[in-house]
């Protein structure tokens, strides 16, 4: 489970089927572990359908919840005056 805790705050949200890729765990395996994540409040889960190339995808779209990443660095838009 802490491996998919870790890979969500390097990569943000993301489809089980996505995290199950990179960490090399079943689909099987990263649901299980997002349901405990999400029973202990450390992740957020909703049902998610995503069209890629016309073909529908169903799966379940987590975050970290309470997590904010960090601002991006470069220069930052100022408020213009009117």
């Amino acid at each position: 489970m802490q491996e998919i805790l870790a890979y969500l705050k390097n990569h943000g949200e993301r489809l089980d089927s996505e995290i199950a890729a990179a960490t090399g765990l079943s689909l099987a395996n990263v649901r299980r572990g997002m349901t405990d994540l999400s029973a202990k409040g450390d992740v957020m889960m909703c049902r998610s359908i995503r069209f890629k190339d016309g073909k529908q995808i169903e799966g379940m779209s987590c975050r970290v919840s309470g997590y904010i990443p960090p601002a991006a660095p470069g220069r930052k838009a100022k408020a213009h005056k009117t």
